[in-house]
């Protein structure tokens, strides 16, 4: 590539298309994300735009005002807090939330991507997601920014995402249950949150010289029914646990019935710590006692992110927010044999 192929220093498309044999139409379908143009052609042409440093345009003014945040199911209380927390930063900035219910646990349906670029939102939220390369490639060359709450696993450096001190937190709900046999429900096993909640169960555990019995810990899905299955379990026998530490307050609620079920009362015979904090939390009977995770701050800056004009060149961003521990009725120190 010559000199005089370059503008006030930088490449013009027309170079870049000189130089992987392609058409300016074809370079252009790739910088808009369009689906018509072959793996292998795409991925020459964003090569080079990369490796000449071509800096796209920004969004155009006739993108639709929207945030577009992508759920793979929408059935639970915590969701709630997130629509609210983005609707307050998309009401701010004159958008509309789009929600979109994926249908997978962790990347969005194969026929997600195509809509979302018929759309051409001001940016993407995603929910306990990961992405595929081709995706964020495809949403990266139409200049569609997303953000990612809680990545469901180690993100790469490159993609921004929100989430909380979920390591933190796990250990500061089993101090709290410290003085009694704890048992652990956490989340699904290939999320990144649920491991981090349960490495700081076990780190607490260890920091009190104690073993964390591999019996008593389970892998739960954030949901109320298999709150209770995972706990009728655990509270079957004479060596059952005194304490529960869910991973969700939905599997919290589980826990409880399962406790009544079992004919135990809460907290003398069992104490139970949930995490989330949701608006239902102080309501159980007893009222639980239960991890504060901000759901709804951490959606706003989600939000806030999209919306934030990037630097070039400079590295994505992770916020990791602090939480703490709502103490009620839920926990109590064991009762005197």
């Amino acid at each position: 590539m010559h000199d005089d192929d370059e503008v006030n220093g930088r490449v013009t498309l027309a170079a870049v298309a000189k130089e992987a044999g392609v058409s300016m139409p074809t370079v252009s379908k790739v910088l808009n994300g369009r689906s018509d143009v072959s793996r292998a052609t795409r991925a020459t042409v964003e090569r080079l735009l990369e490796l000449h440093g071509y800096r796209r345009r920004s969004r155009p003014a006739s993108r639709a005002p929207l945030i577009e945040l992508v759920f793979h199911e929408l059935d639970s209380i915590w969701a709630m807090e997130l629509i609210r927390g983005v609707e307050s930063v998309a009401r701010e900035n004159r958008a509309t939330v789009v929600l979109t219910e994926s249908g997978t646990r962790h990347a969005p349906a194969p026929d997600w991507l195509p809509g979302v670029l018929r759309r051409r939102p001001l940016g993407v939220v995603l929910v306990f997601s990961t992405l595929p390369g081709e995706v964020r490639r495809r949403l990266g060359a139409a200049a569609i920014p997303f953000v990612v709450i809680d990545p469901a696993g180690d993100p790469d450096p490159d993609v921004a995402s929100v989430g909380s001190a979920n390591w933190a937190s796990g250990l500061a709900a089993t101090r709290h249950l410290i003085d009694r046999r704890i048992a652990i429900i956490t989340g699904p096993e290939d999320m990144l949150c649920s491991l981090a909640r349960l490495d700081g169960y076990r780190s607490a555990m260890a920091m009190a010289g104690l073993e964390a019995d591999q019996r008593l810990t389970r892998f739960g899905d954030f949901h109320v029914r298999g709150g209770f299955a995972h706990a009728m379990d655990l509270l079957e026998g004479p060596d059952r646990p005194t304490a529960i530490f869910a991973g969700s307050d939905l599997q919290a609620l589980g826990v409880l019935e399962a406790a009544r079920v079992r004919g135990l009362r809460v907290p003398r015979d069992l104490s139970v710590v949930g995490y989330d904090d949701v608006p239902l939390a102080q309501w159980s009977s007893p009222p639980l006692t239960t991890v504060h995770q901000p759901l709804r701050h951490m959606a706003e800056e989600a939000a806030r992110m999209l919306l934030r004009p990037a630097d070039p060149g400079t590295a994505a961003h992770r916020i990791e927010l602090a939480t703490h521990l709502v103490v009620r009725q839920s926990t109590a120190p064991p009762a005197e044999a």
